[in-house]
């Protein structure tokens, strides 16, 4: 896997170099009224490829960071969990046996 982004980057690399050379002419951009800059296009093209990846490259890093720190949390918790004895719970004495039938000379009301 390691060769395979290899050759992306040098691909990606070798595109970017062409690009450049082919298209190494002064542009300029008018930000505001007085605010005038001028710039080589492939210089333009790199600072606007870098202003859109920079942010999502970082908040990809910090969630990576977070799940990975929550990770370890739960896989603590599971190991503790797992290793802590617990108190077997009392059990209840039976209840006593009911029966349906009156017990004795007792007969129910209205007999």
């Amino acid at each position: 896997m390691q060769i395979v982004r290899t050759i992306v980057w040098v691909l990606l690399l070798v595109a970017l170099l062409i690009f450049t050379v082919f298209n190494w002419q002064p542009v300029t951009i008018k930000i505001w009224e007085n605010l005038v800059l001028e710039t080589k296009i492939p210089a333009l093209v790199i600072v606007s490829f870098l202003l859109g990846l920079v942010p999502m490259w970082l908040l990809h890093r910090a969630n990576k960071f977070y799940l990975g720190r929550r990770i370890t949390s739960l896989e603590t918790a599971a190991r503790t969990a797992s290793t802590t004895p617990v108190a077997p719970t009392p059990t209840p004495p039976p209840d006593p046996v009911v029966s349906e039938e009156p017990v004795g000379d007792l007969k129910p009301e209205g007999q």
